[in-house]
């Protein structure tokens, strides 16, 4: 006979598994588009760092705010909506504290801030092209499934919250 646990160990473990699933997540999705792919592929693992280049110090602190906010946007999925930012593993509910009182969208902002830091570092024209396409993509995906599949899920309450909060462009009125 299994014995099924409750109480405060249940909650423990089920605490850790979904710290195990975000940071599944967090390696195989931004951690590839945003670390892995440009620095195998795209050249910021060739690119010499410069502390002297304004150009490398902004984007060194652009890469910086971009996986602070990242890092801040994955925590809040998973403690206010009980999921990853995973699609395959979304949040139960939907999450409109943090940084997603002001933009619907963070975890992609967060991103594309890592990407346009590594743009300035580098500054050629593949990671430019790879910054454009990736934002493209975004939108895309944005647009195509990922609102219609949580208006679908959240109804009228996220009908609501787009109406207060914009898909790119911060709104810092309360």
């Amino acid at each position: 006979m299994v014995e099924r646990v409750s109480g405060p160990s249940a909650g423990f473990a089920q605490s850790i598994w979904l710290l195990l699933r975000s940071l599944l997540w967090t390696i195989l999705l931004p951690g590839f588009v945003a670390g892995y792919a440009p620095w195998r592929y795209i050249g910021v693992g060739r690119t010499r760092f410069d502390w002297t280049s304004p150009l490398h110090v902004v984007g060194a602190i652009s890469i910086g705010v971009g996986v602070v906010l990242l890092g801040t946007c994955i925590f809040e999925f998973a403690r206010s909506g009980r999921g990853t930012l995973s699609p395959l593993d979304p949040p139960r509910h939907l999450v409109v504290k943090g940084l997603y009182r002001y933009v619907r969208n963070p975890m992609y902002v967060s991103v594309t801030t890592i990407i346009a830091g590594e743009a300035l570092i580098t500054r050629t024209q593949p990671i430019i092209t790879y910054l454009i396409v990736w934002f493209v993509v975004v939108n895309l995906f944005v647009m195509g499934y990922e609102e219609p599949t949580l208006r679908h899920q959240f109804g009228a309450s996220y009908d609501a919250y787009t109406q207060r909060v914009g898909r790119w462009i911060p709104r810092f009125r309360p």
